[in-house]
């Protein structure tokens, strides 16, 4: 297959795997402490975890009388129809992209979550780090990879255990999902070397940083105002991923 069609293919996948999160992201985006939501905003149970906020009762119209975060089809089936475009783009036809179009709709799924509510869920941190170093094994066994699996994992081990101590070092400035997503992100930049790893790190603070100096400067926060990291962190890791990608 073509370059370019792979990239056809990686876009249609993208928008349709995208345009499945909006149920996820209702039933997740819930504060901490209680558990995730098994009614519809209209108050009808919803069944599983993929598909439009709404249920088959209220016809999936998201519904109009719950108070819940409520995500975009458009807005999902885009961020994800992008992020997965230029994964294709820059990986080619190496094994390794099978890996970032199945991770990318969490990483997605993730960042919207902690824009909305500021948590990032242990059912999808967890598993996103093991799903990331047991597939990345199995590119690892395929030819004309990239990448070094090894790596993968010292990247995994390194950015979570530096994400941990500054989580002990200032807790309200850093939350534990954040440590738990960093194992995930540092195993797939860990993937192209540690050029990759810290220039993700790198990318995501800073653009944290910038974010969150911007609502100070527009006095829409204050410099103890604690603001969601975790789209930082995917966002610098997904720059990385690139940057790793085209010079591999």
């Amino acid at each position: 297959m073509s370059t370019g069609a792979l990239v056809a293919v990686a876009a249609l996948w993208g928008a349709l795997a995208g345009a499945l999160l909006p149920r996820a992201v209702y039933r997740f985006a819930v504060p901490s402490g209680e558990p995730w939501r098994d009614r519809c905003p209209d108050g009808h149970p919803i069944r599983g975890w993929a598909g439009r906020t709404g249920c088959g009762a209220c016809g999936g119209r998201g519904g109009r009388g719950g108070r819940g975060p409520q995500a975009s089809v458009l807005t999902t089936a885009l961020a994800t129809l992008l992020t997965c475009t230029a994964l294709a783009a820059a990986t080619g036809t190496r094994p390794e992209l099978a890996v970032w179009l199945l991770l990318a709709p969490v990483g997605v799924l993730l960042a919207v979550i902690d824009i909305r509510v500021q948590r990032l869920p242990d059912p999808l941190t967890l598993p996103l780090a093991a799903a990331a170093l047991a597939l990345l094994g199995l590119a690892a066994l395929l030819p004309e990879h990239a990448g070094h699996w090894p790596t993968a994992l010292y990247g995994a081990l390194a950015l979570g255990a530096g994400y941990y101590a500054l989580y002990l070092i200032n807790p309200s400035g850093m939350g534990f999902g954040d440590v738990k997503l960093a194992v995930g992100m540092g195993a797939v930049l860990g993937w192209y070397g540690w050029s990759a790893v810290l220039l993700g790190t790198f990318a995501g603070f800073l653009l944290g940083a910038l974010y969150g100096g911007a609502l100070v400067v527009l006095r829409r926060a204050g410099r103890r105002t604690a603001i969601a990291f975790g789209p930082f962190l995917i966002t610098g890791a997904f720059l990385g991923l690139l940057a790793g990608a085209y010079t591999a």
